[in-house]
This record gives C-alpha cells, sequence and structure tokens, in this order.
C-alpha cells in the first residue's frame, strides 16, 4: 500500500472516531453516562454496534477518549495562559480564574457532565494523571520565570508548584467547585488565588 492510500485510511478513520466520541458526548450529555449504550451511540450514527467496537473496545475507552479531549483543551488554555507576556502572578492568577470558568462551563453546566467526569476521577485514569503533570510543569516553568526576575521567592520550582496547585484545587477540581459553589463559609476565588500567589513571593 503505498503513503496515500495509508494517509487516506488514517484520515477516514480519524474521521469516523471524531464521529463516534461526538455523538458519544453528546448522548452522555443528554441521557447521561450510566444510561448512554454502544448501541445507543450506534444508532444515534446510524451505524451498528459492531462498527463502533471497530475504532473501540468498549463504553469505556470511548468515554476515556472524551475525557482525554476535554483534558486537552483544558491544558491548551492553561499552556496559552502561561505564555503570555505579561507577569508571572498575573499568569498565574489568570491560569486558576481560567480553570475555574472551564470547570464552570464544561464540567458542570449540566448534571449529565458532571456524573460523566465524577465516573472519570473515580476510576483513576492515567491520563488524568498525565494531565496533572503536565499543568504542574506548566506552572512550575511560570514561577521559575518569576524567581528569575526577583517576583517571587528562591524555591525549589517543581515544589511550589505542587503546593500552588494543591492551595487551589478547589478551584479546578469539578467535585470539590460543585460542592463549594454553594458554600458560605469557603475562601473566594480572588481571596484564595492572592492569597496563593502571595505565598510565593518574598
Amino acid at each position: 500500500m503505498n503513503d496515500i492510500a495509508e494517509n487516506l485510511l488514517e484520515t477516514t478513520r480519524q474521521e469516523n472516531v471524531t464521529r463516534i466520541l461526538d455523538a458519544a458526548e453528546r448522548l452522555f450529555r443528554h441521557y447521561g453516562y450510566s444510561k448512554t449504550t454502544v448501541a445507543d451511540i450506534a444508532r444515534d450514527l446510524g451505524m451498528s454496534p459492531a462498527n463502533v467496537y471497530r475504532f473501540f473496545a468498549s463504553k469505556v475507552d470511548i468515554h476515556q477518549a472524551i475525557c482525554g479531549r476535554m483534558l486537552a483543551a483544558s491544558y491548551q488554555q492553561a499552556y496559552d495562559i502561561c505564555h503570555l507576556p505579561v507577569s508571572a502572578s498575573e499568569r498565574l492568577g489568570r491560569f486558576v480564574r481560567g480553570q475555574y470558568q472551564m470547570t464552570l462551563d464544561t464540567m458542570l453546566d449540566q448534571e449529565k457532565v458532571h456524573e460523566m467526569v465524577i465516573v472519570a476521577i473515580e476510576r483513576d485514569w492515567h491520563v488524568i494523571e498525565k494531565h496533572v503533570d503536565s499543568i504542574h510543569a506548566l506552572i512550575a516553568d511560570v514561577i521559575r520565570e518569576g524567581i528569575a526576575d526577583g517576583e517571587f521567592l528562591d524555591q525549589d520550582a517543581d515544589v511550589a508548584s505542587r503546593c500552588f496547585g494543591a492551595a487551589t484545587i478547589n478551584l479546578c477540581h469539578p467535585q470539590m467547585v460543585a460542592q463549594c459553589l454553594a458554600k458560605t463559609n469557603r475562601a473566594t476565588v480572588d481571596e484564595l488565588v492572592d492569597f496563593a500567589i502571595r505565598a510565593l513571593k518574598k
């Protein structure tokens, strides 16, 4: 098989994968993850379940792929913010507020979406751990730049990044965000962001 034919097959495969994921995410959002079956996804696409299974071994695999897409969008937003031409403090503040807003908009906009996210977290998929490590690496780079500019106290940037993440996790973790929304005895977004950034400074 020549390269052109191979590329065409791969393009067709990716198009089918995207169609399946789009349909699955739409159904998960509407009916809920637990109530949606592979047969439902196939029916929505006008294909047989066997055809879906050509691309994904199970509903769990489909769910994991959707989770990966959501995390990729989260990472891209974080990457863009962390590379803005503004101070390290400003970038960290924008990063946390951006992640918080994305959690509200993408993961908590509907109860069914929240269920999908919670199932993923409870399964502790490696894709989530990889995402956390990637975010920590971005934040560590920002902290290093802040240290180099004299904005932050000289310290281990990797440790500081993990601590910063732990201090602001209430604003990024879907379960915690959902639990704290209706609470009046919790720190506000601005209070928590300011506190975490102040801890990095001299």
